[in-house]
Formats: structure tokens, C-alpha cells, sequence
């Protein structure tokens, strides 16, 4: 599945730690790519992009100030959109039908979320009904997506952590 993540409203300097961490489990739960509106942060995207340097993968970040757009843009590509909102449908009610998508943009909400973004998306989905984090949110729906699948991804990097029981064991891959 072709899983991208469309975040709503980044603002600076309010959101940098949470937009940071949004990229964070979306590239680590097996997402290809984030776009996110708002304001432009240079910050959010080298940091992401010196992750990725380190730690592997592909994965990219980029900005579009018009999130109609990119909503519209992956419609037309074939993706089903998905807006995670605690006012939502809950993701067990439908996790099987979203399972059935070949490409998903999942909408992760910052700043009060326009009325016809519920409107836009295909499924508006809920892991509670209670306030809670959008990057919890966001871990927990491609948990579920991937059926746990992202503790055997291999991503290649210059770095990769050794599970250990106790302690701390990391691996430099060797040039």
C-alpha cells in the first residue's frame, strides 16, 4: 500500500516538535511521504531529510501551502483520503475497508480543521473518542494498516538499532 500523510496548518514555532514527530512515525510506520500546509519550516524538512540520511529509507517531506490541492491532486491519482479526527467513525468500524485501498492520504489535523476537510475525505476515522495526539493518532492507524509488519522493515541506513533486552546497541554500517 502507497500511504502518504497530509498534515493541516503547521505553525512556527507551535507545532515544529509535533509536525517533526508526525514525519517521524509515518516514515517509521512505512509511509512514503509527508506534505504539510501552513507555514514553510526549512527546519522540519532538513531535520526529517538528516534523519532519513542516517537512518535509510526513501522517505520525503515537502510543502504545499493549498492543502485543497494536494487533497485533490491525490484524489485524482487514485488515492482514498483518510481524516484522522476524534469525531471520527472508529478505525475498527473500518480498518477493513481502508485496508482495501492501494494508496492512502492519511489527513493529520493541526490547528482547527476546516468543516469541508470532513467533507473531502473518504473516511473520517477515529482511534478514540477523547482528546488525544494526532502523532499517537497517526502511529496507531498505520499500526493497523500494516499489521505490525514495520518492526521488519529495513530502511538501510547508515545507522540501525540491534534489539537488546537491556541497554542500548547500535550499528554503524560499515563503508
Amino acid at each position: 500500500m502507497e500511504i502518504h500523510i497530509l498534515r493541516l496548518g503547521h505553525r512556527l514555532p507551535r507545532d515544529e516538535r509535533i509536525s517533526t514527530h508526525v514525519a517521524l512515525v509515518a516514515r517509521a510506520f512505512g509511509a512514503q511521504q509527508m506534505i504539510y500546509s501552513g507555514q514553510h519550516d526549512d527546519g522540519l524538512e532538513s531535520s526529517v531529510s538528516r534523519l532519513v540520511g542516517n537512518w535509510g529509507g526513501s522517505f520525503i517531506v515537502r510543502y504545499e501551502k493549498n492543502f485543497r490541492k494536494v487533497i485533490k491532486e491525490h484524489r485524482e491519482m487514485g488515492f482514498v483520503i483518510c481524516h484522522l479526527t476524534m469525531y471520527g467513525i472508529p478505525l475498527s468500524d473500518k480498518i477493513i475497508e481502508m485496508k482495501k485501498a492501494d494508496r492512502l492520504l492519511v489527513v493529520v489535523g493541526s490547528e482547527a480543521v476546516p468543516a469541508e476537510v470532513y467533507h473531502l475525505a473518504d473516511f473520517n476515522i477515529s482511534v478514540t473518542n477523547q482528546p488525544h495526539s494526532e502523532v499517537a493518532a497517526l502511529a496507531i492507524v498505520l499500526d493497523r494498516l500494516q499489521d505490525g509488519k514495520e518492526f521488519g522493515f529495513d530502511f538501510k541506513g547508515k545507522v540501525r538499532i540491534e534489539p537488546s533486552e537491556k541497554g542500548k546497541k547500535v550499528q554503524k554500517a560499515s563503508d
